[in-house]
């Protein structure tokens, strides 16, 4: 079975699959000197983590899988934070930003948590990285950028870049505007005196002692020292390359911003000796003005807002879903995201294997996919938690899906764990947004028959059947059939208070014929005869 797997794989057009073949290609003999095939994300701690942080771990990972199916060649990821990069700007979205601003151009591992709780401001927001991606269950490696300048561990690739310095400044200049060449270098130094990052031009003394000059920009001091060891690093585009050859890095991907960024390191890997790792150029999130999401704006949706209004498996759904178009992220994407993704579980048991290997649930739960399916729409349940009212409880509506169930069906699992998500979208957002409007012209006549209709129809029918039917043959009485989205839309307006809304058998069903009919005179009452 695992070869044919491996063998509709390797003829998969899933993005996953496409992805691994560049690293099975990469290395056609086998494993590696180093024993895998080393994947890596890349974080700048400098604003708090969002979900642009774990879709590219979320990504990266269910490449990795991808490539476990292709391949007996083991595999690493390292989660590595930029955490000695100078802090540039003070993010928006923390506390204590007068002081933060005291301690612009330091590392962020050398300036104080403004929340009060970890060593440094790096320290802080990696504690939240590897938080949740501890959560979701990621394997990987936390590396940070400090330690390993630090400790002696970049000192040899470091020794790369002095050596090749003019090389890689015939690569990095051309893409500077005129006056950022005159005081670019790919090397910064910490300034010993103030603990700052110096953007300033460097010469290169000595390549094999690290050894390199600069002048203090605060006083005109000439200066000399060592690049090694954590008291100098390097300009990001260049650090990714020596990143890229120190480790061994074999695939990293990156948002589609990064293109040129990419381009220029991948040169300056060449330079340094080794292969570009593999990876593509990922769409970015935008918010729901169309912007890009920003760890220092702190625009978009955080993992926490997401996972208060659903579960962790619809966010993994919609960040597998076509990774090279742009696509918003706000809370309106979160309920289409738990249907479609509930939509995919129920095909995927059905489906042959190509198929089943081009379902993102697939990917998502690394072929171990849910068996059962709730029985109820997320929209339907936000649509019964709207007529409940904004006072309404998870024992409440746990009360109404029983009586929905057929007779002596034990509580879904599924279903029960998508109350709590209703009920919270519900009142943080779609509450206030909800108006029922007074029926007119038709509309009253069309509610009126359709509350006789539902009067006739008794609980002995097959309710959601039968209802559906009886809407529909209402509509067309009234509307006409080219005018049913007309006959819809009032319903939802007039008894839903929103645009849109639910298949109407069901939801009657759902809530209950004579609970619909109280709406409906509810609805009828406030025209004027």
């Amino acid at each position: 079975m695992a070869n044919e797997l491996r063998d509709i794989a390797l003829a998969s057009k899933a993005w996953p699959f496409e992805e691994a073949r560049k690293l099975l290609a990469r290395y056609p003999d086998g494993a590696p000197a180093k024993g895998a095939v080393l994947f890596e994300t890349g974080y700048g701690p400098s604003g708090l983590p969002h979900i642009g942080t774990f879709n590219e771990v979320l990504r990266t990972t269910i490449v990795r899988r991808a490539f476990a199916i292709l391949s007996d060649i083991p595999t690493h990821l390292i989660a590595f934070s930029d955490d000695m990069d100078g802090l540039r700007k003070v993010p928006d979205n923390v506390p204590n930003q007068a002081m933060l601003r005291e301690h612009l151009g330091k590392p962020l591992t050398r300036i104080p948590d403004p929340f009060g709780t970890h060593e440094s401001f790096a320290h802080h927001n990696n504690a939240m990285l590897r938080d949740f991606l501890d959560r979701y269950g990621f394997e990987y490696e936390f590396a940070s950028s400090t330690e390993y300048y630090a400790s002696g561990r970049f000192d040899e690739a470091l020794r790369g870049v002095l050596r090749r310095y003019d090389a890689i400044m015939g690569v990095m200049l051309p893409t500077l505007r005129e006056e950022r060449r005159a005081t670019y270098s790919p090397v910064l130094p910490v300034d010993p005196k103030t603990g700052v990052v110096l953007q300033v031009p460097v010469e290169v003394i000595d390549a094999e002692a690290g050894t390199i000059r600069w002048t203090d920009p605060n006083d005109g001091e000439v200066m000399t020292g060592s690049a090694l060891g954590g008291a100098a690093k390097l300009q990001w585009k260049v650090d990714w390359a020596m990143r890229w050859v120190a480790l061994g890095v074999d695939y990293e991907m990156a948002g589609k911003d990064l293109i040129n960024s990419v381009i220029q390191s991948s040169k300056i890997c060449r330079i340094l000796g080794a292969k570009p790792p593999e990876g593509f150029n990922y769409e970015m999130f935008l918010d729901e003005h169309g912007e890009k999401i920003s760890k220092s704006k702190g625009n978009g949706l955080s993992l926490e807002q997401w996972l208060t209004y659903g579960p962790q498996e619809s966010l993994a759904y919609y960040i597998y879903r076509e990774p090279k178009r742009a696509k918003q992220l706000h809370i309106g994407v979160i309920p289409r995201a738990i249907d479609d993704y509930w939509k995919s579980v129920a095909d995927y048991a059905a489906q042959p294997p190509e198929q089943q290997l081009g379902n993102p649930v697939h990917h998502i739960h690394d072929g171990k996919v849910p068996t059962g399916v709730p029985p109820v729409s997320f929209g339907l349940l936000l649509n019964l938690v709207g007529v409940l009212g904004a006072n309404a409880n998870a024992d409440q509506v746990r009360t109404y899906l029983a009586r929905y169930l057929p007779a002596g069906a034990p509580a879904d699992p599924a279903l029960d764990a998508l109350v709590p998500y209703a009920i919270a979208l519900h009142r943080d957002f779609i509450a206030p947004t909800l108006k029922r409007r007074a029926p007119e012209g038709v509309e009253i006549e069309a509610l009126r028959a359709l509350d006789a209709s539902l009067a006739a129809i008794g609980d002995d029918a097959d309710p959601a059947a039968a209802i559906q039917n009886e809407v529909y043959e209402i509509g067309k009485t009234f509307y006409g059939k080219e005018r049913l989205r007309d006959w819809f839309k009032a319903l939802y307006e007039t008894l839903l208070g929103s645009e849109q809304g639910p298949r109407m058998g069901s939801f009657i069903a759902l809530y209950g014929i004579d609970n619909s009919r109280r709406l409906i005179a509810d609805a009828l009452s406030k025209t004027a005869d």
